[in-house]
Order: C-alpha cells, then sequence, then structure tokens
C-alpha cells in the first residue's frame, strides 16, 4: 500500500541521513579540528569522497611507515 511504501522510504531517508551523519563525524575526528562536524556536512558529496580518500591514503601510509597514529 502507499502508507507502507512511505514509510520504509521515510525509514530508508532516516539510515542514509545517520550514515551521512556517522561519516561526517569520523572525518571530522580523522581531521583533528581542520575540518568540524559542521564544515564536513557543509561539502559537497564529491568533496567529502574526495576527503575521505585523503584520510584513507594517510591511514595507509601511517600504518605503513609504522608511525604512532592517536
Amino acid at each position: 500500500s502507499t502508507a507502507e511504501e512511505i514509510s520504509k522510504l521515510v525509514d530508508d531517508m532516516e539510515q542514509e541521513a545517520d550514515e551521512l551523519r556517522r561519516q561526517s563525524l569520523k572525518m571530522s575526528w580523522y581531521m583533528r579540528g581542520g575540518l568540524s562536524y559542521d564544515d564536513v556536512l557543509s561539502l559537497s558529496h564529491r568533496e567529502r569522497t574526495m576527503v575521505s580518500g585523503i584520510i584513507k591514503d594517510n591511514l595507509e601510509t601511517t600504518k605503513s611507515s609504522r608511525l604512532p597514529f592517536f
């Protein structure tokens, strides 16, 4: 029914919003103040993807170089 479809759509959108919030909080933590949570939320999807790639590269470099990571 239409009510069930709307309910599922709302649930799916809430899950997507929660995932965006989780990723944004994680990204702002990794940036150590370089980007606040609000800054991350104001980025476009493309920009968040680019920053995530930079974070991933830096984590791999840290892991391979055995530098301390806090």
